[in-house]
């Protein structure tokens, strides 16, 4: 169980350095990967490797993570975005429309997180497609940025809770190789669960506007429509480097430069599960080799600095000067994402995902008690993990888990991915966390609570209804 004891030493650590000794986030993430390289060079690794090595990968990988290249693009981003009016021609169109509801911006990030989730199915790229506009807008209507971060990072497990995401698909295979289901019977139970947390986060938008006092914008700082768009229709493009990305990786013209390219004609490796079935190789699609994650801050930024051009510096000097006043902003992000990445990275190699599938075979309980401690397992797994390598791990022996306890194998898995879904929510290492601080330029420590208050516990709740049928699916 060392893997597990390293898990609550990282958290326990961070814990610590942040909240007690009130040091910030940047620190606290470096000491609790230390306390998870302890662990590694104490106790070794399972598979005999040498812990430094590991150590070293560990690093190496997080650094070439795409969601640190983009959680510091999204920090440089809106610091230049900033500096041009681009910006508040948005806004003042966007309140032409919906400036007379109170919290406005709070309901569209929300909804705009379900239609983009079930589209996307990517935690980082919900986040980022919809913070771009709608954390900007909520700053200026007077939501604190930690909160403006805070909803539309918890909105990024609509990926997962809407069909078909590559998790889902990897759930159903290893639970179709098994002869548990079929994986067309995941679909209808899976888009009614969805449909429960998308209705959740509309009620807690409505409490959050409620308890925050949010008020519609004043009449005076309202512009009338056909105005706002005479003087801003341009702003409108920064919807483009959302849109171009997803109509190339997804829809008819997806497919099309798929054919035109041979995009499906290579194999992918074939994914081993964590109990020993081996799913065949799938075809590369179109998002495998254009990353949301990485063209939408790049054509972002690229926008911007067209759009801008008049506003912003035309000299060496100048950018000399700019990009050294943005440069604090990245430290904290760049260190918190990579400690937070590399920990998980050793935490996967010492075993964690084996171990908790070891604590699930042996559990032994009612269902409502089952359907508790097995999304708080995934919950737990789903912190230093990913939601596809949460599933692949454990996630057929968590719905067998519950299967044994009289629920229909659908209705198990939909609420297994309910509880992955957690992922973007649960701190310290999701990454739509970071990405959401980058373009809220918050400290990403003040979204922890809140998080786990609004999003990550509550949709537990809902995994676990559903699993025992409160909740009907």
């Amino acid at each position: 169980m060392g893997a597990v004891w390293a898990l609550l030493s990282f958290v326990g650590v961070i814990v610590l350095w942040n909240a007690v000794v009130k040091r910030n986030i940047g620190e606290a993430m470096v000491l609790g990967f230390a306390a998870v390289c302890a662990f590694a060079l104490i106790g070794g690794l399972p598979g005999g490797e040498p812990a430094g090595t590991a150590i070293k990968e560990a690093v190496l990988d997080s650094l070439q993570e795409e969601v640190t290249f983009a959680g510091l693009a999204f920090v440089f981003m809106s610091y230049v975005l900033t500096r041009t009016p681009i910006l508040d021609r948005l806004i003042d169109l966007l309140n032409s429309v919906l400036g007379r509801l109170p919290g406005g911006p709070i309901y569209t990030a929300t909804v705009a997180g379900g239609i983009f989730g079930a589209i996307a199915h990517v935690g980082a790229a919900v986040t980022a497609a919809v913070g771009s506009v709608t954390v900007p807008w909520m700053k200026r209507s007077g939501v604190e940025p930690h909160l403006a971060a805070t909803i539309v990072a918890g909105g990024a497990g609509m990926g997962v809770s809407f069909p078909f995401s590559a998790t889902m698909f990897i759930l159903v295979g290893g639970l179709a190789a098994q002869g548990v289901m079929q994986p067309d019977e995941i679909v209808k139970p899976l888009a009614v669960a969805g449909l429960w947390c998308l209705g959740y986060r509309l009620l807690l938008s409505y409490y959050l506007v409620r308890r925050n006092g949010i008020a519609p914008v004043a009449p005076e700082h309202r512009l009338p429509l056909v105005r706002s768009l005479r003087s801003g229709w341009t702003s409108l493009l920064l919807f483009a480097p959302i849109v171009v990305p997803l109509l190339l990786t997804r829809g008819p013209l997806a497919s099309a430069l798929g054919r035109h390219s041979d995009v499906g004609g290579e194999l992918k490796a074939p994914v081993q599960l964590a109990d020993g079935t081996t799913l065949a190789p799938a075809p590369y699609a179109m998002p495998d080799v254009i990353s949301l994650i990485t063209w939408i801050p790049v054509l972002m930024i690229a926008l911007v600095l067209v759009l801008g051009r008049k506003h912003l510096p035309r000299t060496a000097s100048g950018w000399a000067g700019t990009i050294a006043k943005a440069a604090p902003s990245f430290g904290v992000i760049g260190i918190t994402i990579v400690a937070a990445f590399s920990a998980s990275n050793l935490l996967r190699e010492l075993g964690l995902a084996d171990q908790l599938e070891g604590v699930l075979t042996g559990l032994d309980a009612p269902a409502w008690v089952m359907a508790i401690a097995i999304g708080a397992i995934v919950v737990a797994i789903a912190i230093p993990l990913t939601a596809s390598a949460t599933m692949a791990a454990v996630g057929p022996v968590a719905v067998v888990a519950l299967t044994g306890t009289g629920i229909a194998a659908p209705v198990a898995a939909a609420a297994v991915l309910i509880f992955a879904s957690t992922e973007g929510a649960s701190p310290p290492s999701g990454a739509p966390i970071y990405v959401a601080s980058g373009i809220a330029r918050v400290d990403p420590v003040k979204t922890f609570m809140p998080l786990l208050r609004y999003y990550c516990l509550p949709i537990l709740a809902i995994g676990v209804l559903i699993a025992v049928g409160l909740l009907p699916v």
